[in-house]
């Protein structure tokens, strides 16, 4: 049964648009192409007008060399004659470039590792106690708490429950104290004196309800957030990988990034290559490597393009920051092929172009919504009943403060017999004034 991967297709639309080039191949009317997958080739035909014939390759690998010299996969059937070009990811290496011909690169790659994000923690930060929230909510809670004090500050001037006679008494709800009572219901220890009227109580009642439930919001995301990240690893490359024995780790069989590993002299490398040999953690396809990966408990390595494709695709996966063994992807021709030329010419082109940039742009796009964006730190629109909720009440607040206020000035105005308006306005200057009363210089 042949194998097929789902990702090589788009490595393979890149090199269909690196042959749209007005170049002239002296190659035999009809091709032969071995790939592991083929996708937009009628393009190719048509842009070059040859005929092709595809196949799957028939053992469904890259292309390895035995200890006889002979090779499997691509690389075997191009060295075979049976096919003309072989299209796919295929890295360029010494032992390729003498068995076939190999193009420029058309796509420098390296080798990493991928992983679930939840089986790896990160490296914890000195603000971390910051990320239950987003940036603009801590903005909003920072706003709501001086506005809930000047509302404060504002009722207890106002309201002549809690300051009845401003002319002799000392206005308690300063707006210092105001910040300090308002911070004080934030810690949830309180602080006196609270105030006695029915619209300071109003707003002291909503800040508490708002308090209680920012402080449950915070906790909750807090915990959450420590919990999913409580795992005991935490991988930033190949040294993390080869120091620890938890997470279990393999590549291709027979790839070239095995044979990175078992020639290096690297100790982290070898000892990468001994486990890897002893456990024969090896896996047959990329798709097999990616599910495995999906699965939990499993770091594949591969050739970082790859992965990066895998990420983007698969969002529960993530690749390590790390990246060794640069190299590059290449088209395979048979050695002293005519075709060979041209087509490095027309990949050098397109590179300097900006058009592989731009491919690698437009096919390796993530699909996923980033972490921040999914909820791990609330923003205001995840709370904004809270907010709204607290500009009710304190909307409310400072409307019975006007309205107590005015009762008592129409009741004095009855009195006296003066106008309300004037008794009215007469109050508000005295309460409003900025100047300290009699009371206060004696005090």
């Amino acid at each position: 049964m042949v194998r097929t991967s789902s990702m090589l297709g788009i490595v393979s639309l890149c090199i269909v648009l690196l042959l749209g080039s007005e170049i002239c191949i002296a190659a035999r009317q009809e091709l032969i192409v071995t790939t592991i997958k083929v996708r937009l080739l009628a393009e190719l035909a048509k842009k070059l007008g040859f005929r092709y014939k595809v196949h799957l390759v028939k053992d469904g690998a890259y292309g390895r060399q035995d200890e006889g010299g002979n090779w499997n996969g691509m690389i075997g059937e191009v060295v075979r004659g049976e096919a003309d070009l072989a299209m796919a990811p295929l890295t360029l290496t010494a032992a390729r470039e003498k068995a076939v011909g190999m193009t420029k690169p058309y796509m420098q790659t390296g080798i990493s590792i991928l992983l679930r994000k939840d089986i790896v923690s990160e490296e914890a930060g000195f603000f971390d106690f910051l990320s239950p929230f987003s940036g603009e909510t801590w903005f909003g809670i920072l706003i709501a708490y001086f506005v809930t004090a000047v509302c404060i500050c504002i009722v207890g001037r106002l309201s002549p429950c809690e300051w009845s006679q401003p002319e002799t008494e000392p206005n308690r709800f300063t707006l210092l104290h105001s910040l300090w009572y308002a911070a004080g219901a934030l810690s949830l220890q309180g602080a006196g004196p609270h105030p006695k009227a029915m619209s300071g109580r109003v707003i002291s009642c909503t800040w508490w309800l708002f308090a209680v439930v920012l402080l449950a919001c915070y906790f909750s995301s807090l915990s959450s957030s420590q919990g999913s990240d409580s795992a005991p690893l935490m991988i930033k490359g190949f040294e993390d990988l080869a120091n620890q024995d938890v997470i279990e780790y393999g590549t291709l069989a027979g790839s070239s990034t095995l044979a990175f590993f078992k020639n290096s002299n690297n100790p982290s490398y070898r000892r990468i290559y001994e486990h890897m040999e002893r456990r024969k953690s090896f896996v047959s396809s990329m798709d097999e490597g990616v599910q495995k990966a999906k699965e939990g408990n499993y770091a594949f390595i591969g050739e970082s393009v790859s992965l990066d494709l895998a990420v983007a695709r698969h969002c529960e996966l993530v690749r390590a920051h790390e990246v060794i063994g640069m190299r590059g992807y290449s088209i395979v021709t048979p050695l002293g092929s005519p075709m060979l030329k041209n087509l490095s010419v027309a990949i050098l082109q397109l590179s300097e172009a900006g058009e592989l940039a731009y491919l690698r742009t437009k096919w390796w796009a993530s699909s996923c919504i980033p972490d921040s964006a999914k909820g791990s730190s609330l923003r205001v629109h995840s709370i904004k009943g809270m907010f709204l909720v607290l500009a009710i009440g304190l909307g409310i607040g400072v409307l019975l403060s006007l309205f107590e206020l005015t009762s008592k000035s129409r009741s004095t105005a009855g009195e006296q017999k003066k106008s309300c308006c004037a008794v009215l306005t007469q109050e508000l200057s005295q309460r409003l004034r900025m100047t300290k009363t009699k009371g206060d210089q004696e005090t």
